[in-house]
């Protein structure tokens, strides 16, 4: 079947006028473009949505949403036809002007879903949905009481992106689409409900929440979350929920959120959504972030203690830009969207925390997009190298990698130091400037960049970067002195120096993790031990830290860090820390015996976005 769809961009695409105070969005008559997603039965040139209207009841004992979607269409002069995306709904009516209409669900995809196809006038305005979730809706975790970091009452939370929104709402479920939303949502009395929307900072006591987005947002920018929360306020337009017993510690670790704000507008222009709130979730969220715009939402294992790993958030800050204002196209062009997210991070660190500090994330990153590329090549996926992807037939979530993120920033990271950073700058803030709120194709992006570029008499080989395998020959790359200090005290150590005699009074997060990624394939079991003895490796609290250290542990069999390895691996959902471990684990015949036996366990923790992930690598098949 040819899952192609072509659609119009730019059908309902914004200009903004904005005061100091508020930021309204208007309708715009913009010429539309052709363009296809791959993966959405959507098509929007003959009827899209442009508003959603949800109502939904929350069940935390069936497990279930039974929701009303109720769409506001915009259509062609020869309408026939609603096509939505879906994935494990059940139906169970569609309504227009206050009857029931035929509709048709299409052949299951394993990607896609169904298609639901609805019979339409060009004169329909608004279609109802009537449904209920399954017990297996991928975007959708429900944790029990013992599964959250308070353990008093249960936790749902969605995850939407890439194309995971199908299964929760009947939607056209394309990033290509945008659509305002307002929502009305009933969840059992004593919980807070929070969506990607404006939302209520304490608990009432109905149960019944209502939220509006004004701001028109793609698909897998919805979320939902329900939970025992509490919200600290950290400025005038920003704050923190999270659950009683985090709340204290996510508040201090997030205080400098106001001053990132307003070092991301002094480089890129105003923020346009108004307020800028984080969602600390329970261990089991997949991602380190998800830029649901209004409200982040942050994996607690970002909470360090010492604010060492705050750019996750200053990269969920910039994603209010880069992603949620000027949006890929389809998922062909992800990294447009993480790309320009890191450029756009590292800057924000760098304003922050200084020029030397930034480096070192820069060059952490380059190294772990070195190791990816050569896994990639190895195994025969050199065109997942390559920041153009053809993801036609394949699951979006395939282009989750550290090409989009890191390849994208190195290549935005050559063209300023070819342009100079001022004009390199000009153009950014005129990019977001000027495709706010709309979608962009790295063809349209090529095209934008070298009229000005030609302004500018500036040459630069943007086909290289972006159609070619791996890294370009001659690439700039980044460079910490600070990590050439830290390459040579390891290797005093590898020459006889015992560990406690090391200079690491001033040492980051980030040098220790570089300390740890280097360790060598030959350092013995006695090393390994000294160095653990003199600086609590096998117990840090630093996530990133830790994670390094777990998988030498495995490549160098040093047994005693294994009961923490196991206890991480259950505790922590985060596909970026499970991943490379399991993947450690796997290289033995009796580590990957001991990955099975930790993942049995472990499972039921994970969100479907992590166990489709290691279901594959591990060969796990569940009953």
């Amino acid at each position: 079947m040819n899952r192609t769809r072509y659609f119009f961009i730019g059908l309902l695409l914004c200009s903004c006028q904005a005061n100091e105070s508020n930021k309204e969005v208007q309708t715009g008559n913009i010429e539309p473009m052709i363009l296809d997603d791959p993966h959405s039965f959507a098509k929007p040139s003959e009827s899209l949505v442009t508003h959603l209207d949800w109502r939904a009841t929350v069940d935390f004992e069936t497990k279930i949403i039974s929701g009303t979607a109720i769409l506001s269409l915009q259509n062609s002069k020869d309408a026939s036809q609603l096509i939505l995306d879906t994935k494990l709904l059940s139906i169970e009516s569609v309504i227009i002007g206050g009857e029931p209409v035929e509709y048709n669900l299409g052949e299951i995809d394993e990607y896609l879903g169904q298609s639901l196809s609805i019979k339409i006038t060009p004169q329909t305005k608004n279609v109802s949905v009537h449904y209920k979730t399954s017990k297996d809706a991928e975007a959708l975790q429900w944790l029990a009481p013992s599964q959250t970091a308070d353990k008093e009452s249960p936790f749902l939370f969605t995850q939407s992106q890439a194309i995971l929104a199908r299964s929760w709402v009947p939607i056209q479920d394309s990033p290509g689409i945008r659509f305002t939303y307002n929502a009305e949502v009933t969840v059992p009395q004593g919980l807070l409900a929070l969506m990607s929307a404006e939302n209520p900072a304490t608990v009432n006591e109905s149960g019944v929440y209502n939220f509006e987005m004004k701001q028109p947002i793609p698909a897998y920018l919805l979320a939902l979350s329900v939970g025992q929360l509490e919200f600290k306020s950290l400025g005038v337009r920003s704050g923190v929920h999270a659950e009683p017993t985090v709340i204290n510690a996510a508040a201090y670790e997030f205080e400098d959120l106001e001053v990132m704000i307003k070092a991301a507008e002094n480089l890129y222009g105003p923020y346009r959504w108004d307020r800028y709130d984080l969602l600390v979730l329970p261990p089991s969220f997949p991602f380190g972030g998800m830029e649901n715009p209004r409200l982040t939402f942050a994996t607690p294992t970002i909470l360090a203690g010492d604010r060492s790993l705050v750019s996750l958030v200053a990269h969920e800050l910039a994603h209010s830009w880069s992603g949620n204002l000027v949006t890929n196209a389809n998922w062909n062009d992800f990294w447009l969207n993480e790309g320009f997210t890191v450029y756009f991070e590292q800057r924000i660190m760098e304003t922050l925390y200084g020029r030397d500090y930034s480096e070192m994330l820069a060059a952490l990153s380059v190294q772990g997009l070195k190791e990816d590329i050569e896994t990639m090549i190895k195994a025969g996926n050199s065109n997942d190298t390559k920041l153009k992807l053809d993801l036609e037939n394949r699951n979006p979530d395939d282009g989750v990698t550290s090409i989009a993120y890191d390849k994208g920033y190195l290549l935005l990271r050559n063209i300023e130091e070819k342009l100079g950073r001022e004009k390199f700058d000009a153009f950014l803030k005129g990019y977001f400037e000027k495709n706010a709120f709309r979608v962009m194709t790295t063809e349209q992006f090529i095209v934008q960049f070298e009229q000005y570029a030609h302004e500018e008499d500036f040459l630069f080989d943007l086909n290289q970067w972006i159609y070619d395998p791996g890294i370009p020959k001659g690439a700039s790359l980044p460079i910490s002195d600070r990590f050439l200090q830290i390459d040579n005290a390891l290797q005093a150590f590898m020459n006889g120096a015992k560990a406690g005699t090391l200079e690491v009074k001033d040492w980051t997060s980030h040098e220790w993790l570089h300390f740890v990624r280097a360790i060598p394939a030959n350092m013995s079991f006695k090393q390994m031990e000294d160095l653990d003895n003199a600086f609590s490796f096998t117990v840090s609290g630093n996530s990133e830290v830790l994670t390094g250290w777990l998988i030498q542990a495995v490549s160098h069999q040093y047994t005693p860090a294994y009961e923490r390895l196991e206890k991480f691996l259950i505790n922590t959902g985060r596909r970026k820390f499970l991943s490379p471990i399991y993947g450690e684990l796997i290289k033995s015949e009796s580590g990957k015996e001991m990955a099975l036996n930790i993942y049995k366990k472990a499972r039921p923790n994970y969100h479907f976005v992590a166990t489709n992930t290691l279901d594959e690598m591990l060969g796990f098949q569940s009953n």
